[in-house]
């Protein structure tokens, strides 16, 4: 029913990590296999491409659904559905920013700064191009191919690039001028796929799989038993998702608690659930939760 496009590069190993997460396995003959498959029903069909090129893949309906960044959907200005971000990336849960950056000692320091014919390098050069004449400045732009942030002051004047922290631009003697962008991984559809009732089912239950896979991240679910009287000191060091869930046991005067809590937390938690009275506490993984 979906043809799926899924990203290769930075992405990938995070991206087919997801997907497993969320029983949606990618099978593939080897790691440079274009072409995979995942064994259920509701895809047909899936390749793994770079993130450059699929929002245009699929805005022209070559897939149905794809996972790119937001930076390469505004780059290509194409007109696709985000169904949902994605709130991973390479290694984090931060989102890339995509920055305009200039030497540290440089005599620049507002984007009000940049003359007429000021020399940008960028691997976004339509995005760059919207952004600076949004603000006033004639540049002259050019196509970067990597090591863009290494093109000052020789080659460049200023860059356009993504960074997670910052750190990487500094090591390389930059200084940010200004955010272009705050980009995510998001989970994008072709408008008339989504359209498609049957499509949209589809791809909505996708997407619950692995907004429930990366809502799980982190978190354990917490199983105790307490008597009555220890009840009220347990409960109030569950730092719940919600409010845990409390039964009667049968045939003891006591209650079974449970919970979910951030994984972060269970070294300090089960010790003091242990000295509030709290027994036969279970620490469970969990694969997915679902609001």
């Amino acid at each position: 029913m979906l043809r799926v496009v899924l990203p290769k590069g930075s992405l990938e190993r995070a991206t087919l990590q997801l997907f497993e997460d969320a029983d949606l396995a990618v099978l593939r003959s080897s790691d440079v296999d274009y072409k995979a498959t995942i064994d259920d029903p509701r895809v047909i069909d899936v390749m793994i491409l770079r993130p450059q090129e699929i929002p245009r893949y699929v805005a022209q309906g070559i897939f149905d659904v794809g996972i790119t960044g937001r930076d390469w959907i505004e780059e290509t200005g194409v007109e696709v559905v985000t169904l949902s971000e994605l709130h991973y990336s390479k290694a984090t849960a931060r989102p890339i920013r995509m920055v305009l950056g200039v030497g540290a000692d440089s005599a620049f320091t507002s984007i009000g700064d940049l003359p007429a014919g000021v020399r940008v390098h960028t691997e976004y050069p339509e995005l760059t191009r919207r952004f600076l004449e949004s603000h006033g400045v004639d540049a002259e732009i050019t196509l970067s191919y990597g090591a863009t942030e290494a093109k000052i002051p020789e080659i460049a004047d200023a860059v356009v690039e993504i960074t997670e922290t910052g750190r990487a631009l500094r090591a390389a003697g930059l200084r940010i001028l200004d955010t272009v962008l705050v980009s995510y991984t998001e989970l994008i559809a072709h408008p008339a796929s989504y359209a498609d009732a049957e499509k949209r089912k589809a791809m909505e239950q996708l997407q619950t799989l692995l907004s429930g896979a990366l809502e799980a991240r982190g978190r354990v679910l917490v199983k105790l038993n307490v008597d009555e009287a220890n009840l009220q000191k347990a409960v109030s060091l569950l730092p719940a998702l919600k409010s845990p869930t409390v039964s009667k046991l049968y045939g003891e005067d006591g209650f079974a608690v449970e919970t979910v809590v951030a994984k972060s937390d269970i070294n300090t938690l089960i010790p003091a659930l242990k000295e509030a009275g709290a027994t036969g506490i279970i620490e469970l993984p969990i694969a997915k939760i679902v609001p």
